[in-house]
């Protein structure tokens, strides 16, 4: 039951029979809730969605709408109809209460099997009364956006303020002047509107918010009551200048107070006139441990002068001296509606954190303020001029509240019992011209680090107390206002604030009803209520919605996919119209060729047909409006001259290929439908029906999963124990060849099945400035024949092209082919004859596909929905492997084939994978593709490749300079550059082969005994000119370092390091690259290299060490390059590079890096070597490590205090310095240097300096920690944003 907080975490069960109706399930929901039939819904809860209703019919039964019977739990929620509550039941009406019980207790009867409730929540002395139906206690609530609970609660004071409800009312909003949607007094009156008027159980505060300028982020921040209050009343002052209402705060809510000095010796006094809204008043006085019981105690305490005596005497102008004096404040006027609010928030000094402070403090219903006013005072002469309230600075109180609704904090506060005694009437007295009456208190729960805000208001129409807590608002009674004094160590809520009103004033008016509203609040009264109602019926469409994923194989636009929303009523006929408008069908193909079928996206499966179900709704078709469908539909389309075939529930889809031994090929396929329970035999000639071939010779062989294939040779045997599913797909050939009496793994036919499911097609850039020239990579579409030499060499030159699995076209001619120009034709010859091996009917043992040995490393499969282990690539096809998606076009009479929305999610799946692999090094043992005369040992090896030319559909690349390539995906990248040689005209260690990723960066494939696995269709493929990587070989960036640059790292090359050189073989390589690239002519003996770690320099490399023994070196290297003024001194490994800074505080500034070379890890040996630098004689010298990477930026003005200063060790090594390697940063200092002295103009200048210089380096500024946000209101519709804050 969500329809209130206090029955949010209970939970009704009920056991009923699958046949039970709706209807009585309503019935026994409502006797067991304790509401009125009729007056709430049920809905689906167990959906992550939105919830739908889940009514159909009421005569329908629970397993016909959806119910799953069987011991499943079903999970519903209890919600409330058309916006307003449900009904409670009569409690008479159920049995099993006493009387007693039944006196105090009002509304839902008790639940067995409640969970999730707190003691507190069951517990008759302390609970709230059941939360009542808007209907019964007549007001409106208002929904928390995050956190504002405190604005809900001052917004439902201020509307059940009679006076400030009907000034708002008479004020009248010229449109022609003002954007409404800025207007504050506009956007308040709507709201109070739909607060008197509305049959909604809440209403959203979005608009009012919206007008004070805050955007979705204010709903999350936390501010305290009193705070907004008074930011309101300014911006409402504002906005109402030059109206009626101009003075209306100040004459509601404005008192006027005197702040006075007497002189103890001739009683002169000096005094000024202040305003105040509203008297913060101390709960506990600073010091003291026993905090003051009531508010009179409090009052009192405000008044009390204090003597000022000793140090803190007072200079009186008529005694011309210091004299003792009394200083306090007393009271002129009092407001119409006094603001009374308690400082419950403090500050611990010593935990120093804020607290809150939970003591009791007690209140009148009716508060005599006679005693605190001061006659004579208020009839003296204003001689002074008035201020505003001196006590404005004090009233604030930040806190963090947090609203949570359910907390059980929260639970606590709203727990309030109804007391059906009824209150003995009060015995009358006089009552004074200052008695005001307690209309209104603010209650906070929680700590002063958060908690939830909440409203207990009395109506003065009829004088009960309610309980306005966000959306929730329930009858209380003065009891419950007693609760709220505080005192007890529980974490209920107390009051803060509280509001009372002059009991005798000629002010005091009743409510506006709504037949004497003003005639433009009238209209907008009417406008609110069209507006409700529409937003109702609304509600209602959403409600009989069916909303479920539709596609289509559009003939143009191939696979569409969108989200068919169809009234539960519409016959399918209407959905079908719906659809072919929905997927823009007009012209292209007519309706009646058009149909809904139930489809499953996933598995590609048409599940069933509707014939003859036109006219049925749609609601009875998809089982229900329901928020989300374990199916698809499909918008089925056919050619005029062909029929729909119906599908059956239970059937299997096949798609079935047509294998060509001879030209080897494999045709696009034939859509059958099947049942699992046929035999093979009777496949075997529903296939042979559907294809014309013999059923006698034919072989079925069924691909299950990825690379899968199965023989299908048991006649007997049924589909189902084969392991058919959904939807399947088979290749079928019927020839009187020999090839069916060898083994089927030795077969022709699994070799080019092999072949095909592993072909991928590849688009290849070729560099542009290729030695080769134009003429020598020109292909040509020459048929050209092959001598007899190898049995299967028109492979690539006849009709031998077959269908690639997810290739977005299909137009390769099978009959065109493929040759270079006559340069490198021979070479070609070459390829071919080689490629023979790999699927010709030659059978030599030597040729067959051997398995390339590969690394480790997991590589995403293109053909599968994630990553498969290499061994798929074995001869003996393991059988977990991830299912297959389907090859080629499937034609239906519709024409959807498999490359469909998975297909092409599986392909820009893999475009996200990334090589960052940089070395040509061998990962798991294996060897490098080429040997020590970089010849290539996969040549024997050799897997299917060919090439043509890219048309200009294919790439949004030169056709001219780009390839398409099909290539076995099993190849390795060295076969597959040195197959790519006649079209780049260089051989393949004189180019780099890079992938390009969907947002065309580029990475360089450089593990050459990596195979293809990791790619998959359309992947594009970038050839650039240069040395390859060899076995050993790294690829390295250099920067260099400037220690005392702004930007201490700074690129300069990308250079390659090979395993075994040493660094001062490195260094002569990298010298005449930096000479030419970037101009630096370095010497060899005053340059280092140096570990870099992100930008933190690290060990400096010694000239005799070597790549690998001992400098471990990786892919993607990175080394900083040091320029030297003087030779080299790092001559050993034992020795520390250190970088030390000095400190002046006389100047507070920062001096160079210089570099100390340390002999050992001696602090000793640093403190010398500092103070011979420095001259800073060596008992005054101290220093200190600084605080994280390089270059260890700190603001100046922290630096001396807030740095470990001298630490008491005597080796570098150990806590607290950990300075075990070269390039740490040490500060150092004169101990004697006193620190410069600093203005505080100086201070704030500096600290904005070093601020704006530590941003920039992306250092953090510790100095200036995040305050809290203030509260703003806007009155120009929004801040201001300041491009210099940060």
């Amino acid at each position: 039951d969500i329809t209130s907080a206090k029955t949010v975490n209970e939970r009704l069960t009920l056991n009923l029979p699958a046949s039970t109706t709706l209807s009585k399930l309503y019935e026994d929901v409502a006797h067991k809730a304790g509401y009125v039939n009729g007056t709430f819904d049920l809905a689906w809860g167990n959906t992550p969605e939105m919830v739908r209703t889940l009514i159909q019919s009421f005569s329908m039964s629970l397993s016909d709408s959806g119910f799953e019977p069987g011991g499943k739990r079903n999970f519903l929620q209890l919600t409330d109809k058309d916006g307003e509550q449900p009904q409670i039941a009569s409690v008479t009406d159920s049995s099993g209460l006493d009387d007693s019980s039944q006196e105090r207790f009002i509304g839902p009867l008790p639940r067995d099997g409640t969970a999730g409730c707190s003691g507190d929540y069951s517990s008759p002395s302390y609970s709230y009364s059941s939360i009542l139906s808007k209907s019964e206690t007549g007001y409106v609530g208002l929904v928390n956006q995050a956190m504002t609970c405190y604005l809900n609660s001052l917004l439902q004071t201020l509307f059940m303020t009679p006076e400030f409800r009907n000034a708002l009312y008479n004020w009248e909003f010229e449109e022609s002047e003002e954007d409404p949607v800025t207007s504050i007094p506009y956007q308040l009156q709507r709201l109070f509107v739909l607060l008197q008027t509305s049959k909604k159980r809440a209403i959203e505060t979005t608009d009012v918010t919206r007008s004070f300028g805050w955007d979705s982020s204010e709903a999350w921040q936390q501010h305290d009551i009193q705070e907004l209050c008074r930011v309101m009343f300014d911006a409402l002052e504002q906005k109402w200048k030059q109206t009626e209402q101009a003075d209306l705060i100040n004459q509601l809510y404005q008192g006027k107070l005197k702040d006075y000095v007497r002189c103890l010796e001739c009683g002169y006094e000096s005094w000024r006139i202040d305003t105040y809204l509203d008297i913060p008043l101390v709960i506990r006085p600073f010091g003291a441990s026993q905090a003051y019981g009531s508010v009179e105690e409090a009052l009192q305490a405000f008044i009390q002068p204090e003597t000022l005596d000793g140090p803190n005497q007072y200079f009186c102008e008529r005694c011309k001296k210091k004299c003792d004096a009394r200083k306090g404040l007393r009271f002129l006027h009092f407001p119409y509606l006094l603001t009374l609010q308690l400082k419950r928030f403090d500050f611990d000094y010593t935990t120093m954190h804020r607290i809150k402070l939970n003591d009791r403090m007690t209140f009148p219903e009716e508060l005599d303020m006679s005693p605190f006013i001061d006659v004579e005072d208020e009839k003296s002469p204003q001689t002074e001029s008035c201020t505003d309230s001196g006590a404005e600075n004090e009233g604030s109180c930040h806190s963090d509240q947090m609203s949570n609704d359910f907390s059980t904090d929260d639970c606590v506060d709203e727990g309030i019992c109804l007391d059906s005694t009824s209150s003995t009437e009060r015995v009358l007295k006089p009552k004074s011209l200052l008695t005001f009456e307690l209309f209104s208190v603010m209650v906070h729960s929680g700590s002063a680090a958060g908690g939830h805000y909440y409203a207990c208001i009395k109506s003065f129409s009829d004088g009960q107390w309610y309980s306005f807590n966000d959306q929730h608002v329930s009858k209380i009674t003065q009891d419950d206002i007693r609760k709220t004094y505080g005192g007890s160590s529980g974490s209920r809520g107390y009051y803060s604030s509280a509001f009372a009103r002059s009991v005798v004033s000629k002010h005091s008016v009743e409510y506006l009803a709504v037949d004497d509203f003003p005639e433009h609040i009238k209209s907008l009264v009417q406008k609110e209520k069209e507006s409700e109602e529409q937003e109702k019926r609304q509600r209602e469409i959403e409600r009989n919605t069916c909303k479920i994923k539709l596609f289509c194989m559009h003939p143009v636009k191939m696979m569409l996919e969108s989200k068919l929303e169809v009234h539960k009523d519409k016959t399918l006929r209407e959905a079908t119209e719906m659809a072919y408008k929905l997927m823009e069908l007009e012209g292209v193909v007519p309706l009646d060729c058009c149909r809904l079928v139930k489809y499953d996206e996933f598995h590609e499966y048409l599940e069933r047909s509707y014939e003859g179900e036109e006219d049925t709704p749609m609601g009875l078709l998809l089982g229900g409006v329901k928020s989300s469908y374990m199916f698809d539909l499909l918008l089925e389309t056919r050619r005029p001259e062909q029929v729909f075939q119906p599908y059956k529930p239970g059937e299997v889809m096949v798609k079935v290929h047509v294998v060509d031994l001879k030209s080897e090929t494999i045709a696009s396929p034939i859509s059958v439908r099947a049942y699992l329970n046929q035999t093979i035999t009777e496949f075997k000639q529903l296939i042979a029906q559907a294809t014309g071939l013999s059923a006698e010779t034919m072989r079925v062989v069924l691909e299950r999963c990825y690379n899968d294939l199965r023989l299908l040779y048991v006649p007997n045997k049924t589909l189902k124990a084969e392991g058919f599913f959904r939807s399947n797909k088979v290749f079928v050939e019927s020839s009187e060849s020999t090839d069916h009496q060898v083994a089927f793994t030795d077969s022709l036919l699994w070799k080019l099945l092999d072949r095909h499911g592993n072909t991928i097609r590849l688009l290849v850039l070729l560099p542009e400035q290729s030695p080769g020239t134009l003429a020598n990579r020109t292909l040509c579409q020459k048929q050209q024949q092959q001598g007899s030499s190898t049995s299967d060499s028109q492979k690539s030159s006849d009709a031998s092209d077959f269908e690639h699995i997810e290739s977005p076209t299909q137009e390769a001619d099978s009959n065109s082919s493929l040759c270079v120009a006559a340069d490198n034709r021979e070479l070609e010859n070459r390829i071919r004859a080689t490629a023979g091996s790999s699927g010709g009917a030659s059978s030599d043992p030597e040729n067959h596909f051997a398995c390339e040995e590969r690394s480790d490393s997991e590589v995403n499969n293109d053909r599968s929905t994630s990553s498969v282990d290499s061994d798929i690539l074995s001869s003996s096809h393991s059988s977990d492997t991830l299912c297959n998606a389907d090859s080629g076009p499937i034609q239906l009479a519709n024409g959807l084939d498999s490359h469909s929305i998975t297909s092409s999610r599986r392909s820009k799946a893999h475009e996200g994978k990334k090589e960052t692999w940089d070395t040509a090094e061998e990962d798991s043992g294996t060897d490098s593709e080429y040997d020590d005369n970089g010849k290539s040992k996969a040549e024997a090896q050799y897997l299917y490749f060919r090439a043509e030319p890219c048309s200009q559909d294919d790439s949004s690349w030169d056709a001219q300079k780009c390839l398409v390539v099909h290539v076995d995906k099993r190849i390795t990248l060295a076969a597959f550059k040195q197959n790519l040689e006649p079209y780049v005209g260089v051989t393949s260690t004189q180019f780099k082969v890079f992938r390009v990723y969907a947002n065309n960066q580029e990475f360089e494939s450089v593990r050459l005994n990596e195979t293809l696995s990791s790619f998959s269709d359309d992947n594009k493929i970038t050839i650039r000119l240069g040395r390859a990587l060899k076995k050993g070989e790294y690829r390295v960036k250099v920067y260099q370092l400037l220690v005392n640059e702004p930007e201490p790292c700074k690129f300069l090359v990308d250079t390659v390091f090979a395993k075994g050189m040493t660094v001062r073989q490195s260094k002569e390589e990298l010298l005449p690259q930096l000479k030419e690239q970037c101009k630096l002519d370095l010497s060899i003996d005053r340059v280092r290299l140096r570990k870099k770690t992100w930008k933190n320099p690290g060990t400096v490399f010694l000239d005799y060490h070597v790549y690998e023994e001992d400098i471990s070196i990786s892919s993607n290297w990175e080394v900083f390059l040091e320029v030297l003024n003087e030779p080299e001194k790092m001559k050993s490994m034992s020795q520390l590079a250190v970088l030390t800074r000095r400190w002046s505080p006389a100047t507070m500034k920062l001096g160079p890096f210089q570099e100390v070379i340390l002999e050992s890890s001696s602090v000793e040996e640093l403190k010398e070597k500092l103070s011979e630098m420095s001259g800073i004689p060596l008992e005054n010298l101290e220093f200190a490590k600084g605080r994280g990477t390089f270059p260890c930026d700190i603001s100046v003005l922290e630096i001396h205090q807030d740095l470990d200063w001298n630490p008491k060790v005597s080796t570098l090594n150990v806590w607290p310095l950990y300075i075990c390697d070269d390039g740490a940063v040490v500060f150092y200092r004169d101990s004697t240097e006193e620190p410069m002295e600093l203005s505080e103009d100086e201070r704030n200048e500096l600290m904005k300096k070093e601020s704006s210089r530590l941003l920039k380096t992306g250092h953090r500024v510790s100095y200036s920690p995040r305050k809290e946000k203030a509260l703003k209101i806007y009155l120009d519709g929004g801040p201001a944003k300041d491009p210099g804050q940060d």
